[in-house]
C-alpha cells in the first residue's frame, strides 16, 4: 500500500522519526539515573510502548480505564492510573487487580481515600494508592504546606483496603513556558516539591517507596533527579507542534501527521480546501499562546515535506482552509483537486485520539505496517 491509495483523512506514523525520539528520551533518563514510566495515552497502541519499554524497568502510566485493559490484556501488568480516581472506576479497578494487573490509582482527599478503603475492604484487597501533588498550579493535587497532605497519607496507611505508595506530580505548567530556561526552572520546582513532600511523609512515619514526576518539557530540560524514582511522559514519542514551539523539538521530529486529500479550490480568498477539518485535526490551539501560532497545523506535501508558510488556518467539522501564513498567493498547481497533503498537529494526543488505527511508513509513501489505537474510556 501506498498512502496516495488510502482514503482520507488518516493518521500517518513515520516510525524512524517514533524510535528516534524513544531512543532521545530513554537515554536521557539513563544519563540522569532514573527509570521512565511512559505514559501510553498519546500512543494507545501496545507496538510502540513495547519500544517505549525497552531498557525500562516495565511499568506504564495510562489515563483511561479503556488504556489500562488493553495494555493488561497485552501483558503489561504494571500500571499508574493517573487521574484522580472517582468511585464509578472502582469495580473496574478492582477486576483487573484480581486478574493480576499491579494497578496504582491516585488521589488528593480524604473522602477519596474514603471510598477507596471501603471498596478494597468489600473485594477483599489492598488497592495502592499515590498522593497527587500541586506543584505549580496547573490543576489537581495537594500542595507541599497543606497538613491534608499527612492527614491523606494517615488515612492511606492506616485504613483496610488500600495502601500508601507515595506521591506523583506533574507540572503541566511547563506547556506554557515562554523559554527553555523557564522549562528548567519549573522541572527543578517539580522535582523539589515531590522530593519535598516524601520527606514530609517519612518525617510522620508514613511510607513514601515512590516519588512519581513527569511531563514531555521536563522529562527533556530536568538537570537533576536526585530523589525521584520515576519519569512519566508520553508527547516526546511522537511530538508536535506545542512542543516545537516550546524548544523541546525541531517541527522535523514530529512523528505524527494527518493525511489530507485536496478537495476545493477558493482562489479569490486565496485558500485550498481540504477534507481534514476539526474532526480529523482536533479543535486545540495550543499554539495560538506561543510566538508562532500554527493556526490548526503546519501543512506538508505528501513525502511529509514543510510547505513553507502554510498552515490550516480555519477549519469546519469535516473542511480544512489551508492559506499562507502571511497572506501571499498560493502556487495553486502544488494543490490539484484530489492531490494530497500531511498537517502535523498542535497536540498529538488530541489528534491521535480522532483515529482507530496508523498507517506506519519508514520515512516515505510507502505503507510499511498498520498498527490499531484503542480510543474511549
Amino acid at each position: 500500500m501506498d498512502l496516495s491509495t488510502v482514503e482520507t483523512p488518516c493518521l500517518v506514523l513515520d516510525r524512524g522519526k517514533l524510535e528516534k525520539n524513544i531512543a532521545s528520551i530513554n537515554q536521557r533518563m539513563a544519563t540522569l539515573g532514573v527509570n521512565l514510566r511512559p505514559h501510553g495515552k498519546t500512543a494507545k497502541n501496545i507496538d510502540i510502548l513495547k519500544m517505549a519499554l525497552d531498557g525500562q524497568q516495565g511499568g506504564i502510566t495510562v489515563s483511561t480505564l479503556k488504556e489500562a485493559d488493553y495494555y493488561f490484556s497485552h501483558g503489561i501488568t504494571d500500571m499508574v492510573y493517573a487521574v484522580g480516581i472517582a468511585p464509578v472506576k472502582l469495580n473496574r479497578i478492582a477486576g483487573l487487580i484480581k486478574k493480576g494487573a499491579s494497578i496504582t490509582i491516585l488521589l488528593d482527599s480524604i473522602a477519596q481515600a474514603k471510598f477507596v478503603a471501603a471498596k478494597g475492604q468489600e473485594h477483599g484487597l489492598t488497592i495502592p494508592a499515590l498522593i497527587e501533588i500541586d506543584c505549580d498550579g496547573h490543576r489537581s493535587g495537594v500542595t507541599l504546606d497543606d497538613p491534608l497532605l499527612v492527614d491523606i497519607g494517615h488515612v492511606l496507611h492506616r485504613e483496610k483496603g488500600m495502601a500508601l505508595r507515595g506521591v506523583l506530580t506533574h507540572a503541566g505548567g511547563s506547556y506554557q513556558c515562554q523559554t527553555v530556561e523557564a522549562i528548567r526552572a519549573i522541572a527543578e520546582t517539580e522535582r523539589h516539591t515531590a522530593v519535598a513532600c516524601s520527606e514530609v511523609l517519612r518525617q510522620n512515619g508514613l511510607p513514601c517507596p515512590i516519588v512519581s514526576v513527569g511531563s514531555t518539557p521536563t522529562a527533556s530540560y530536568a538537570e537533576d533527579l536526585t530523589g525521584i524514582t520515576e519519569v512519566r511522559a508520553g508527547v516526546y514519542m511522537f511530538y508536535d507542534l506545542v512542543m516545537a514551539g516550546l524548544g523541546v523539538c525541531k517541527e522535523r521530529d514530529i512523528a505524527i501527521s494527518v493525511l489530507a486529500s485536496v478537495i476545493g479550490h477558493q482562489k479569490r480568498k486565496n485558500w485550498v480546501i481540504t477534507d481534514a477539518g476539526w474532526m480529523a485535526l482536533s479543535r486545540d490551539r495550543g499554539t495560538a499562546s506561543q510566538k508562532v501560532d500554527q493556526g490548526y497545523g503546519t501543512v506538508c506535501n505528501l513525502n511529509g515535506d514543510p510547505l513553507d508558510d502554510l498552515i490550516v488556518s480555519a477549519t469546519n467539522q469535516e473542511h480544512g482552509i489551508i492559506s499562507d501564513r502571511s497572506g501571499g498567493a498560493l502556487a495553486w498547481d502544488s494543490f490539484e483537486i484530489g492531490s494530497m497533503v500531511r498537517v502535523l498537529p498542535n497536540h498529538a494526543c488530541a489528534t491521535a485520539a480522532m483515529y482507530d488505527r496508523y498507517y506506519v511508513t519508514d520515512g516515505s509513501t510507502e505503507i510499511s505496517d498498520v498498527w490499531h489505537r484503542v480510543n474511549g474510556w
